[in-house]
């Protein structure tokens, strides 16, 4: 017999059962990872983030999982629901404590219901909005699933949609200039004045991976993003301790490139990488030079991937400038339940309205792809 349970923490199960739930093609679902946030400080109280995962077991077998968490905010999720939290807020009723199905601070499409067939996955959605309506939460979010698992979801969850551009090797291009080759002139010219301007100014570039990386490379690869975090006026929530986990529980999963100059690492980014993807994730930089953001998040990861025949290459959320530099509008899907009847009918009403709009949107910007016509 099937039966849920509430895990406060990962650490509650073997990492072997965990991910046995998944193929491991997504490092962000990994157990290293969520259970890294967890036991290294990225998760805390006053953040609006504590466990909340759902596990379903048959006798001691664990045969479903959905990463979640109790939510006191919306910090970190990237889905906004700030509207939907001030309307609540108008009419006297609590929109917080929710429940998120997501990955903390990592606004990635993977996996959100973990498990060995469909119909166990349909009862782990089921047993999601069970825990919500015996709380008495006023929802449940389930952000950035594969379209894949969208037959899970009963036509009480509101579908919402949003645009990120991501790189696809798209033409099996062997190298940078064979992928430079793809693009129209001027896309072309302006990529390698960019690239050409940075090389000018002596600036070098290392790849390391987790198990190359020095505590020197991870300590000021962790500076990079505090400065980034501290220049935007948020709150960083991953701690060192965390990047030096991620080194050593996946030594060739976590990938840095670092810029060099005159003997100090000036910028880096820190990717991870799946199973035919890399995913953008933090840059920062200790000096403005012309083009080094570009090369550091851009240049320096499709050149990656195309050594490494990676196919795909997500750099984060947002960004029309990706466009110019081969990043194309990709369709990013979430998922809602919504427990107030007369919230729900409105949410799902506005949920609409914005798919349409997201969807004009993008057939906006398929006229401004930098590739020549032809070139999928």
């Amino acid at each position: 017999m099937i039966e849920a349970r509430i895990l406060g923490a990962l650490d509650h199960i073997p990492a072997a059962q965990w991910d046995a739930l998944h193929d491991g093609r997504n490092p962000f679902v990994s157990h290293a990872f969520l259970a890294g946030l967890e036991e290294h400080g990225c998760l805390r109280a006053t953040y609006g983030w504590t466990p909340c995962h759902v596990a379903l077991f048959d006798g001691d077998d664990l045969v479903a999982a959905a990463p979640g968490y109790r939510k006191r905010n919306s910090h970190g999720e990237f889905v906004f629901d700030h509207a939907w939290a001030h309307a609540y807020q108008r009419h006297d009723l609590e929109y917080f404590p929710k429940w998120l199905g997501a990955v903390p601070y990592s606004p990635v499409t993977g996996p959100r219901l973990l498990a060995r067939d469909d119909t166990t996955r349909t009862q782990l959605a089921e047993a999601v909005v069970a825990l919500v309506r015996d709380a008495g939460w006023s929802s449940a979010h389930v952000n950035f699933h594969p379209e894949s698992e969208t037959a899970a979801f009963d036509p009480r969850w509101i579908p919402r949609i949003d645009v990120q551009y991501h790189w696809e090797n798209r033409g099996d291009w062997r190298d940078f200039d064979a992928f430079l080759a793809a693009m129209d002139h001027k896309h072309r010219k302006n990529i390698r004045q960019e690239r050409t301007k940075l090389a000018r100014h002596g600036v070098a570039f290392r790849v390391v991976h987790g198990d190359e990386a020095s505590d020197a490379d991870l300590a000021a690869m962790h500076g990079f993003y505090l400065q980034t975090f501290h220049e935007y006026g948020n709150t960083p929530a991953l701690t060192l301790d965390f990047v030096r986990h991620l080194a050593r529980a996946t030594p060739r999963g976590l990938v840095l490139f670092l810029a060099d100059h005159e003997g100090e690492t000036i910028a880096g980014a820190l990717c991870l990488r799946g199973g035919g993807t890399l995913y953008g994730r933090y840059w920062g930089a200790t000096r403005q030079v012309p083009g080094l953001h570009f090369e550091t998040c851009y240049y320096q990861g499709i050149d990656y991937c195309l050594r490494e025949g990676l196919r795909r290459f997500e750099p984060g959320a947002q960004g029309e400038h990706k466009i110019a530099r081969g990043f194309l509008p990709t369709l990013v899907h979430s998922r809602h339940w919504i427990a107030h009847p007369d919230f729900e009918e409105a949410i799902r009403a506005w949920c609409a309205e914005e798919t349409a709009s997201v969807r004009r949107y993008m057939a906006a910007l398929a006229a401004h792809s930098p590739f020549r016509t032809g070139v999928a």
